[in-house]
């Protein structure tokens, strides 16, 4: 009896443990464009991530990107963990 309540409040404190290093973090991105008439910025989307943070900062990360839309108009993707 004594080992199966034992078993059972290792159990408990394991998960527990596990789980409190996940939390719920948003990743904010916007798209900056740059031209001859200046820098627009425009929202790009959140992501949630329910991870450890530092999991959750480097999934974000992977959202940046540099490129040119249709228009031969050049833009940045920054993304922001919170």
């Amino acid at each position: 009896m004594k080992k199966t309540i034992l078993i059972s409040m290792l159990f408990a404190i394991a998960s527990t443990t596990l789980n409190s290093c996940k939390k719920e973090y948003f990743c904010d991105c916007k798209k900056v464009y740059s031209g001859s008439s200046g820098t627009t910025t425009s929202d790009d989307g959140v992501y949630t991530f329910t991870d450890s943070r530092t999991r959750a900062e480097s999934r974000c990360n992977q959202e940046e990107k540099t490129g040119t839309d249709l228009l031969g108009g050049n833009y940045s993707r920054e993304c922001e963990i919170r």
